[in-house]
């Protein structure tokens, strides 16, 4: 599976009583659907997957995957304590038709996740996943650091294809590019403009027109109904390797020359087209641009993702014309202040 570009980590909109609020999760799936993220992780950190119990987890999946164009790529949150429940988790993203699962190290014994249980854990979750594997390093959040050595020994799985690592640290990108150069190259499915081509890319059906029948022929013999023939979908091939993501949009631009295949970021969920405007200048090859576009969201994205946090994210989302609304408890809204302070910050980041 092909993980490139820039990727928004959505948030989970919930009622003022704290239930999910399912239809402002599917307008917010279909607008970022219209912009050029290549995808959307759904439960991840931002999207506040430990507030979910396993039904509200499972419906929000399915309410993402159903509201998101085909061709976005989807990658499905699917932490839990034990290895059983991530399979079981991973199992549903599959069903729902998700491209890959996205599996941080468990925190509940974190003085018992020595180098060998984190190893193990993630090998087995990949060897028993039905969808390919991104680890996910987010010290702040999870009380360990995935070492890069042992990222480069996880890369060599099959089924492990990817890291997001949200540590906010440029050397250890840098780090994890070059411990992980030497893993074998896959061969993935592409467009022919070597952008993804996702799961329910490939299971959806194109029909062609209705072939004609006059009525002379249905006057000559008994009318059959049959399903018109499906357009075939046009692929190519293109091989990559082992793909390092950043989480963090305020080191974007340097990732992404360090060899960073792309970023999936909080500050995504409220500003998309800031963040692609780094990646889209990257790509075209316009340093001084990448370069103002990079400075543009640093600050913002400091303050609101890394600092204020998640009640931070959803305000932005209001105030960026996607709905954010308030966090679950234990987690509070903005203060008027802070309010202020993160439209000012976004005043020149507008969608």
């Amino acid at each position: 599976m092909l993980i490139e570009g820039v990727f928004a980590a959505v948030t989970t909109p919930f009622y003022p009583d704290e239930r999910v609020y399912y239809r402002k999760l599917e307008a917010n799936a279909a607008r970022y659907s219209r912009s050029q993220l290549a995808g959307m992780v759904v439960l991840g950190s931002t999207g506040e997957a430990p507030a979910l119990d396993d039904a509200e987890t499972r419906d929000v999946l399915r309410t993402a995957a159903e509201a998101a164009a085909a061709e976005k790529v989807l990658i499905a949150g699917v932490n839990r304590e034990s290895l059983r429940a991530v399979i079981e988790l991973a199992e549903t993203a599959a069903r729902f038709q998700y491209d890959a699962v996205l599996v941080r190290t468990p925190t509940y014994y974190s003085t018992q996740m020595t180098p060998s249980v984190v190893a193990n854990y993630f090998r087995a979750v990949a060897d028993r996943s039905p969808l390919p594997v991104v680890l996910y390093n987010i010290p702040r959040c999870v009380p360990y650091q995935i070492p890069v050595e042992m990222v480069a020994e996880l890369a060599h799985h099959p089924n492990i294809i990817a890291i997001k690592d949200s540590s906010g640290s440029l050397e250890r990108i840098k780090g994890i590019v070059d411990a992980t150069r030497g893993v074998a190259k896959r061969t993935v499915t592409v467009t022919p403009v070597f952008e993804a081509v996702t799961t329910r890319m490939m299971n959806s059906v194109v029909t062609l027109p209705a072939t004609f029948v006059s009525a002379g022929d249905l006057a000559v013999g008994p009318a059959f109904a049959a399903a018109p023939p499906s357009a075939p979908l046009k692929t190519r091939t293109k091989e990559v390797g082992f793909q390092v993501l950043t989480g963090s949009a305020s080191i974007i631009l340097p990732s992404l020359e360090a060899g960073a295949s792309g970023a999936i970021l909080g500050f995504g969920a409220c500003a998309p087209e800031a963040c692609y405007e780094v990646y889209f200048a990257w790509k075209d090859r316009d340093p001084k641009l990448a370069a103002e576009r990079q400075e543009r969201i640093a600050k913002p994205n400091q303050r609101i993702t890394a600092e204020l946090g998640i009640a931070a994210v959803k305000y932005a989302c209001d105030f960026n014309g996607y709905y954010g609304g308030y966090p679950r408890q234990p987690l509070l809204p903005l203060t008027v202040e802070q309010k202020a302070e993160v439209e000012s910050l976004l005043t020149e980041i507008r969608n």
